[in-house]
C-alpha cells in the first residue's frame, strides 16, 4: 500500500518509528508535510497537490496533526476522506478531541466520569464559577491546550480569581476544573488502538509540577490498568469515535476519571515504558481495515 503520514517533521520520533514499521511490512511510507498540500476542490474531483504533483495514489494516511495547525491540517485529512482515502482518525473526531468543551460534553453525555467542570462566557463572577466546582484549589484550562499548555493549578481563592480575570480580558475560553488532590501529579495513559487498550503508562510530574506530560518533564513507567480503568478508556474513545487515541485517567477516591483525550498522541513515552510496538500495531490496523 501507499501511505502517507501528515507530520510536519520526519524526524520526530513518533513519525520515524511509523514509516520503519510501515517500510518492514513491505508499504511505500512518505512524509508529508500538511501544511504544504493544495487542495482542490472541484465537481466530483478533489484532488490534493503537494509539490509538484497530485497524492492521488494514496491509500491510507495516518494523521499527525499538531494543536497549532488544526485547521489546516484537519482541512487536508477531509480532503483525502473525500478522495475515499483511508484515514486512522477522522477529521471530524480529531476536531471534537481538540476542544475540551465539546469533549467533555460528549463524555457527560456518555456517562463517563471525570472532574466537575464549569464552563461560562466570561462570566464577571469569577467567585461562584470557583464555588461551583467545590472551591479551591481549582485547575484552570484552555479550550484548546495542548501538552500541559494553558493549564493552571489556582491554589487560593485570589489566584484563581486572578487567573480567570486574566484569561477574560484576553477573550480566551476557559474551563475551571476540580482539583484531584489524591492523584499526586500522576496519572494514566492508556494507549488505544482500533478499539483496545495495547499499551499504558503511568506519568509523574516532576517535583513541584502538578501537571504530569513528558513534555513538561515528567517522568514515566509501565502500569497496568485495572478493569475499572480499561473500561472507562475504551467507552470514552469509542464516545468520541477514535479508534487511535491517548487516553489520560486521574485515579480519585470516586474511581477511574477521564481528565483528556488526545487524538495524535505521542509514541516514544507509550513504547518505551510498555515495550509495546505501537507503531507496528497502527500499521496493522490500517491493514485490516484497509482490506
Amino acid at each position: 500500500m501507499n501511505l502517507v503520514i501528515l507530520s510536519r517533521n520526519k524526524n520526530l520520533y513518533s513519525t520515524r518509528r511509523l514509516v520503519e514499521e510501515g517500510e518492514n511490512r513491505g508499504h511505500d511510507v512518505e512524509v508529508v508535510d500538511p501544511l504544504n498540500c493544495d487542495l482542490i476542490i472541484e465537481k466530483e474531483k478533489p484532488t490534493i497537490y503537494y509539490k509538484g504533483r497530485y497524492l492521488d495514489d494514496v491509500d491510507a494516511i495516518i494523521p499527525r496533526i499538531g494543536a497549532s495547525v488544526t485547521f489546516y491540517g484537519c482541512a487536508v485529512v477531509r480532503q483525502f476522506e473525500m478522495m475515499n482515502v483511508f484515514s486512522t482518525v477522522s477529521s471530524d473526531a480529531i476536531i471534537r478531541s481538540r476542544d475540551k468543551l465539546r469533549s467533555f460534553q460528549r463524555l457527560s453525555k456518555g456517562g463517563i466520569d471525570m472532574p466537575k467542570t464549569v464552563f461560562t462566557n466570561y462570566s464577571k463572577d469569577v467567585e461562584e464559577v470557583i464555588s461551583l466546582v467545590g472551591g479551591t484549589p481549582v485547575v484552570i484550562k484552555l479550550l484548546e491546550g495542548t501538552q500541559g499548555l494553558g493549564v493552571v493549578l489556582a491554589e487560593t481563592k485570589n489566584a484563581a480569581e486572578s487567573v480567570l480575570e486574566a484569561f477574560n480580558g484576553l477573550q480566551a475560553r476557559a474551563l475551571v476544573q476540580e482539583y484531584i488532590a489524591e492523584a499526586k501529579g500522576v496519572d494514566i495513559r492508556a494507549f488505544i488502538v482500533d478499539g483496545q487498550v495495547i499499551g499504558a503508562m503511568k506519568r509523574r510530574g516532576k517535583p513541584g509540577e502538578f501537571r504530569s506530560n513528558l513534555h513538561r518533564g515528567g517522568t514515566h513507567e509501565y502500569y497496568r490498568m485495572t478493569e475499572s480503568e480499561l473500561k472507562i478508556a475504551i467507552k470514552s474513545a469509542r464516545q468520541l469515535k477514535l479508534p487511535i487515541c491517548g487516553v489520560d485517567i486521574l485515579q480519585s477516591n470516586r474511581g477511574p476519571l477521564i481528565m483528556e483525550i488526545n487524538s495524535t498522541p505521542g509514541l516514544e513515552g507509550i513504547e518505551g515504558a510498555s515495550q509495546k510496538n505501537i507503531a507496528k500495531a497502527i500499521i496493522t490496523f490500517i491493514e485490516r481495515n484497509k482490506r
